[in-house]
């Protein structure tokens, strides 16, 4: 981390400033320690270049284990597309140029976002509770307008009413409690700032909620240890994806879902071993999850005005269903 990013950040527990505690003399700090500057005077370790404010070991591991391996397959960059910041610019309905403003993302995951809201200008902070801050810092971590944090959603180590704008993209639907992951989010835009999440859809229709066979595959293989799951999953959609392109082309790419190979041919105009690799790491990503609660649309509404949102926005979106709303602004007198 950067010295000047040092002012981002607060004790998780008592929201004090931290003071920053290294060996090293120059303006980018490896390793170190946070301390509290406030009552309850705890410390927590910079390791490569990164705050950690949780523990290595978390509920969060596969993804920190799919995006060690899959670092880059989301990324336009690497496979050319336009996907990413498609979706960023359009869930989120932000300007491009954003200069002087400070954006939070929750769940920057291996940094897939990081990549297109650092190239609006605006200072990033990118928070993760899993190891998967390592890729999106060796993507991101050089960048003066980037900050990546290891922390918890529910416990941030940042102020609140701080931050001008806060997208949480793929991730509520992957915390313990997916309402109270929403709910404390409001609480770190300062007034008038602007929040866009989205979170995985449920399925109301009998039919649907039967045929949703990656639910009923995930009572076992959410049990089984990443690096054990991950290898199984690559090998079953290596094996299968002779015969998903036969079923795509007779009947579209429906069927492939409930087989558990999560491909995209006929959504994302890709290379075949783009398409692959992705559908690799959407289908681990699908079954290896400790935790995975879609919503219902009218449910994220009702949490967007009970949380006292304005200038509300909610439908069916790129990842289920999205949401946009803005914190009102004081008035005046």
């Amino acid at each position: 981390m950067r010295r000047e990013h040092l002012k981002h950040l607060c004790c998780p527990t008592c929201e004090a400033d931290l003071r920053l505690e290294s060996d090293e003399t120059g303006e980018c700090v490896e390793r170190g320690l946070l301390v509290c500057a406030g009552i309850c005077g705890s410390s927590h370790p910079i390791v490569g270049g990164i705050p950690r404010f949780v523990p290595a070991e978390n509920y969060a591991g596969s993804f920190g284990f799919q995006w060690a391996i899959h670092a880059k397959t989301q990324y336009d960059s690497y496979n050319g597309s336009r996907y990413s910041e498609e979706r960023f610019f359009n869930e989120t309905k932000w300007p491009r140029q954003m200069e002087g403003e400070l954006i939070l993302e929750v769940g920057g995951g291996g940094g897939r976002f990081t990549e297109q809201a650092s190239s609006t200008g605006a200072m990033v902070v990118s928070l993760d509770y899993s190891a998967a801050v390592e890729s999106n810092y060796a993507h991101h971590g050089d960048r003066a307008n980037v900050l990546i944090v290891q922390g918890d959603a529910y416990r941030m180590p940042f102020r609140r009413s701080y931050f001008d704008r806060l997208y949480c993209f793929g991730v509520l639907q992957h915390t313990p409690d997916v309402e109270r992951t929403f709910k404390l989010l409001p609480h770190y835009l300062r007034p008038g700032g602007h929040l866009a999440v989205d979170v995985y859809k449920a399925p109301r229709e009998l039919r649907n909620r039967l045929f949703a066979t990656k639910y009923w595959a995930r009572h076992l293989t959410k049990r089984i240890p990443p690096k054990y799951l991950y290898p199984l999953t690559k090998r079953y959609v290596q094996t299968m994806w002779p015969l998903t392109g036969v079923i795509y082309k007779a009947a579209g790419n429906w069927i492939n879902w409930l087989l558990l190979v999560s491909e995209y041919r006929g959504i994302y105009d890709l290379p075949d071993e783009i398409l692959r690799e992705w559908a690799i790491l959407d289908t681990f990503d699908g079954l290896s999850p400790a935790f995975d609660t879609p919503q219902h649309e009218e449910t994220l509404r009702r949490w967007f005005e009970e949380a006292r949102l304005e200038a509300v926005e909610v439908h069916e979106g790129y990842n289920g269903i999205e949401g946009r709303g803005r914190r009102p602004a004081p008035t005046a007198d």
